[in-house]
């Protein structure tokens, strides 16, 4: 991997440039909530943001869209995707992704995903935990792949590690606008590195968690949150791993029809409902269960469904916890 650095000088001309690569978004400030957002300056970016309420899988597998559209008896595909830059993705969002394309780019792939994917740059930058933040304890506060360019802040500039051949084509594109890395730099870098990783409040201890929630599927700390729980499916709104859908069809008149793909909420009663009226998660106890189990049950071959961002934390109307949950959950075991 190769490491330059971009000058704090010349950021404004490296934020013009990015914007010939396709439609520039990054994270702004709405009131109290960060979100991606076109931009057209430097100035309208959040750079010191914590988290977006939606995760970057917004543009990539979106809330809702239409897929299929019924005109004069035939169906016609909607596969939409334009040039696209992401700028600021944190470390943790990064490994969402990852999560995502294991699941939507596996054979056979899903087009719009992919069409997204594929005409979509990824621009990293760093960050500074928070409270609600364990992304180090699951290993997705720090990226090794997944993006074109990555930012570390540097007290006079940035640190870019370029991550893919289209990070090269920027940074040769724009070369007056780098220079080379010094030793200052490095050791910036690493003080910087070493100040964030002390400053993680919340850690969840991975030792034996598939075989605690194997052994405590009767805790009665499950049935204590599940009663605070709202089951609104907030938690899995702002999910950047949540991946689950439903497809309904909407007539626009007799002989035109809109087939929709939208998200869909394991808190929702009608997630685990089959034909026959059998419903594999009846209860809210089952369902808010299932929900630990699916983002902190370790896969062998996919590790988990949890990056540590924190989301489902800061936006439960119900203050419940994931880690603390956890934890509850590890001490009943006797």
């Amino acid at each position: 991997m190769r490491y330059i650095k971009l000058p704090s000088e010349n950021f404004g001309k490296f934020f013009k440039s990015l914007g010939e690569w396709g439609t520039l978004y990054a994270p702004v400030k709405r009131g109290g909530i960060y979100s991606f957002q076109e931009v057209h300056d430097p100035a309208e970016i959040a750079l010191d943001y914590n988290r977006t309420m939606l995760p970057p899988k917004k543009f990539f597998f979106r809330p809702k869209e239409a897929i299929l559209r019924l005109k004069n008896g035939r169906w016609e595909e909607e596969v939409e995707a334009e040039p696209t830059v992401l700028f600021g993705l944190h470390s943790c969002d990064i490994h969402g992704l990852k999560i995502l394309d294991k699941i939507y780019l596996d054979e056979p792939a899903d087009p719009y995903y992919k069409s997204r994917r594929e005409k979509t740059l990824i621009i990293g930058i760093s960050c500074m935990p928070d409270e609600y933040c364990f992304c180090k304890s699951l290993g997705t506060h720090f990226a090794m792949d997944g993006f074109d360019l990555f930012l570390h802040e540097l007290p006079d500039g940035w640190l870019v590690r370029i991550g893919s051949v289209r990070g090269h084509e920027i940074v040769w594109e724009n070369g007056e606008l780098f220079e080379e890395v010094t030793d200052e730099d490095l050791a910036n870098f690493k003080e910087f590195e070493e100040k964030r990783a002390k400053a993680f409040q919340k850690e969840l201890p991975q030792e034996g968690l598939a075989d605690m929630l194997d052994l405590a599927y009767n805790s009665p700390v499950w049935k204590k949150y599940a009663d605070i729980c709202l089951t609104c499916g907030n938690c899995n709104m702002v999910c950047p791993t949540c991946r689950c859908y439903e497809v309904c069809d909407r007539w626009m008149d007799a002989y035109s029809s809109v087939r929709e793909r939208r998200y869909d909420s394991c808190f929702m009663e009608n997630h685990g409902l089959v034909a026959g009226g059998h419903n594999f998660r009846p209860t809210r106890l089952d369902r808010f269960r299932h929900r630990y189990y699916c983002k902190s049950y370790f896969d062998p071959t996919a590790g988990y469904n949890c990056v540590g961002c924190g989301r489902c934390d800061e936006f439960c109307p119900a203050k419940i916890e994931h880690v603390k949950v956890l934890e509850e959950v590890r001490g009943s075991l006797k």
